[in-house]
Formats: structure tokens, sequence, C-alpha cells
């Protein structure tokens, strides 16, 4: 079995500049095509709500839903450091329920640490769970959870007073003790200075320009699964969404000219056993 990627090891590579790779994955199956690719992390995300559920937004998650996707993502892995996603209101609310959450999500899930959304904020409450032995990423910029706030799903600190906001927080949860923090939908020049004024935290980016200490994607959008809308940040690598159409196509074409299954698909039996069954 290859070697468990650490905290350790995230805060080593931010160290000598190394670029941390991550992939949101939410099965058993994808997370061993993920580690098969040698990627440091797996980000489960509370997105699996959109992505895997149906959801418009992220809202709806539970943590049970955290819980199971983490654990069929944990099954199928070998090295990555698997950081699972606490879902809406796991934390918001009051602080012994977060630490209770966070450790479920260890604890059950079988993930290596968590991440939450907020920045000073929530300092206090990534401070406790760092205490209670919990490694927390911290994720802020553009916030899905707080998208009801925020006025939509748009690009975060743009003006002086968000820009200092977002810096701020970032230090806030570097001092409370995260391990790293995802900036999404960040100016990539802010979020460059947002990466050089932290000394421990890494940065992961998500629409933040390539000035972060790593990236994450999530596998259905670099793949290619929908040809729906994609957001300006992903670069497709694949198209799977026309190769399973395709593929689903060309079955139902098989089944209906009853070319599948074919005779190297089937099970003999031989003519003396058939004879008898008349």
């Amino acid at each position: 079995m290859a070697k468990m990627i650490t905290v350790s090891d995230i805060a080593k590579m931010k160290s000598e500049g190394k670029p941390i790779s991550m992939v949101t994955a939410y099965d058993f199956a994808m997370s061993r095509i993920v580690n098969e690719a040698g990627m440091d992390m797996i980000l489960v995300g509370d997105s699996l709500g959109n992505v895997m559920l149906g959801y418009s937004s992220t809202i709806p998650v539970t943590m049970e839903d955290m819980i199971h996707h983490t654990a069929a993502v944990m099954r199928g892995n070998d090295h990555c450091m698997v950081v699972g996603d606490m879902p809406f209101m796991s934390y918001q609310a009051d602080m012994a329920e977060g630490i209770r959450n966070a450790g479920r999500l260890l604890k059950e899930g079988g993930c290596a640490a968590v991440k939450l959304e907020g920045g000073s904020e929530v300092a206090p409450m990534v401070k406790k769970m760092v205490e209670a032995g919990i490694p927390v990423c911290g994720h802020i910029g553009l916030t899905p959870q707080s998208v009801n706030t925020l006025g939509g799903f748009k690009v975060q600190g743009k003006d002086v007073a968000a820009a200092k906001k977002l810096i701020e927080d970032a230090k806030a949860l570097e001092e409370a003790g995260v391990f790293a923090i995802v900036l999404e939908c960040v100016p990539a020049a802010l979020a460059k200075k947002v990466t050089e004024s932290l000394t421990t935290a890494a940065t992961i980016g998500i629409g933040a320009g390539n000035g972060c200490d790593g990236q994450v994607l999530v596998c259905n959008d670099l793949l290619g699964f929908s040809n729906g809308f994609c957001p300006k940040f992903v670069r497709k690598y694949a198209n799977v969404h026309d190769i399973i159409l395709k593929a689903m196509q060309d079955y139902k074409t098989d089944v209906e000219a009853r070319t599948f299954p074919a005779q190297e698909h089937t099970f003999a039996i031989s003519d003396d056993v058939m004879e008898k069954l008349y």
C-alpha cells in the first residue's frame, strides 16, 4: 500500500514550492482512478448535492450524505489525503455540535481532514477543531453555502474593502490552525497576494489563477460529464459526455436489432440436457 499523504506532506510541498494537485470526487470508482493518476488530495465536496444528487445548491446536503460519500471515496483510496466537506448548518449553530460533526466525518467517513467555509468568523471553530486533533481546510472567496447572502455565484474580493477582508480572513484561518485554504472565484492577482501573505497554510485555487500553492477541480467538470453550463475557470480535459452518450445509443441500437448479446456474450448448455427438458 502506498504511503498516505498527510498534513505534513502538504506543508512540505508549500514550503518547497511544489504545486499541489486536488480533485473533487464523490464515489469509489472515481476515487480509484484519481489515485491511479497520482493526485495529492481528494475533496469530497458538498457540491455532491449538485453533481450527484441533482439539487440546485449545496444547501440541502446532510451530514449523512457527506459521511456516505466520503466513506465510499475512502474505500477506493490508497494514498491521497482525503478532505470531507462540512455541510451547511453542521457547524454554524453551535461549537460543540460542529466539533462532533467534524469528528463524525473522520470516524465514520474515514477522511483525514474536514473543510468548512468562512473566514475570521469561523476561526474560533477552526481553533477548537484543531485542538481536538481534527485537521481543517478553510474555504474563502465564493462560498457556495452562503450563495443566498452573496447574491449569486460571483467573483469575490474585487473592491478594496473586500480584498482586504479576504487577506485578513486568510490570515485569521492560518492563525487558527488550518493547513490549507481553498480560494474560490478570486481575482488571480489577489489570490497570489493571499498566498504570499501566508507562511504555513497552503492555498488551493479554483477560479483563482495559477499563483496559488495548488489547484482543485470537480472531476465531472474536468472530464466533461455534462454538455451544459461550464464555469469559466474549468478546463475540460475530456468529453466523457459524448463518449457515454454514443455508447448508450449504440447499445440501444444493438438491443433493438437483436445483435446484442451475440454468441460470444452467451453461455452454452449441452444438447443432451436440453433434449431431456421435453
